[in-house]
């Protein structure tokens, strides 16, 4: 498999950063989404690695993992206030649509989606928990493929709400493309996940590294994180 290259050049800096991030030390962000969410709050999952990432830079926080899998939108709104909201976190961040996408006939229709996405922005700005929006990654390594295609509105409805209601807006969709297009023909087989949908380590690397950059980590930062990612795993994040 070729190696996807995630490090930024340059040498981490020792100063404290901190007082520059959007998230800070003694917090807690809640991960609502589906089976790569439940994945990802294991040893190498991308919550655990946004975790280590963050207390590399100097923020101690904790993880509230709310991943199920095969659900959808409607199924993450019903459970919001048991999952997420009762646990009082500071932050959430929300994948979700490759479900509603990739279930068919069985899936959620995109104006459905849009309704059920908003109410669950809506209810956590209401608690006062902070939202960070994250694109659907790809159903399927394949651009082109008819998911894919349709999964398209679904993320532009992602990034326009994230503008209307003044969320932050991490496109992992976007990342994924740039990484599998960088390539190019000498992709082989899956680069970034196990089965075109659920995440390998690099894909789970490559999400966490979404994340923090969008809680405002600078590229030294973000190598910062990348060298606590190979010190001995952590054990995996627990409910």
């Amino acid at each position: 498999m070729a190696a996807v290259v995630l490090l930024v050049s340059g040498v981490a800096s020792t100063t404290s950063w901190a007082a520059e991030l959007a998230v800070k030390s003694g917090q807690k962000i809640a991960f609502l989404g589906d089976s790569i969410t439940q994945a990802g709050a294991g040893a190498k999952g991308y919550v655990r690695l946004a975790i280590s990432g963050l207390e590399a830079s100097g923020v101690k926080t904790t993880a509230i993992p709310a991943g199920i899998s095969g659900h959808k939108s409607n199924q993450m709104l019903a459970r919001l206030e048991k999952d997420v909201l009762s646990k009082k976190p500071d932050w959430m961040t929300l994948s979700c649509g490759v479900n509603d996408v990739w279930h068919g006939a069985k899936g959620v229709p995109l104006d459905q989606y849009k309704m059920n996405i908003t109410k669950i922005v809506d209810q956590c700005q209401a608690a006062g928990v902070k939202v960070m929006l994250l694109t659907s990654t790809m159903i399927g390594e394949d651009q082109s493929n008819a998911n894919n295609q349709k999964l398209v509105p679904y993320n532009e409805f992602l990034k326009a709400l994230a503008k209307e209601k003044s969320c932050l807006f991490a496109d992992l969709n976007a990342d994924m493309q740039a990484a599998i297009a960088k390539v190019g023909a000498a992709k082989k087989g899956n680069l970034l996940t196990s089965d075109g949908v659920h995440m390998n380590p690099e894909g789970n690397k490559m999400m966490a590294v979404g994340v923090l950059k969008t809680f405002g980590l600078s590229a030294d930062q973000i190598e910062q994180a990348q060298k606590a990612w190979t010190t001995p795993a952590p054990a995996p994040v627990g409910k």
